[in-house]
């Protein structure tokens, strides 16, 4: 399994209503790019002062390393970040672990 680890830094345009309908859409991918078979996001609880500014994350477990491969080239995948990530995010981190 891959987990795939994306840390949300948003701008000011990020309205609340912008931030849910992104992470909908996201949710959203699971049910249509192959190989997605787990999917968790919400905004940072931690009680650590070492957010650096993100806010948010997801993780996304793909069950082999060819589905996650296939999903970060996807037209749905980049349509997503064009259309709802780049206008609100001033900045993203991004991290796979194998399990």
């Amino acid at each position: 399994m891959i987990h795939h680890v994306v840390l949300f830094k948003f701008n000011a345009n990020a309205t609340p209503e912008k931030i849910d309908e992104m992470a909908k859409v996201l949710v959203d991918l699971k049910d249509k790019i192959p190989g997605i078979i787990k999917y968790v996001w919400g905004p940072s609880v931690s009680i650590e002062p070492y957010g650096k500014g993100y806010t948010h994350a997801f993780i996304m477990t793909f069950d082999t390393k060819e589905h996650r491969d296939a999903y970060v080239p996807h037209p749905l995948h980049k349509e997503l970040v064009k259309k709802y990530v780049d206008p609100i995010c001033d900045d993203g981190l991004v991290v796979d672990l194998k399990e």
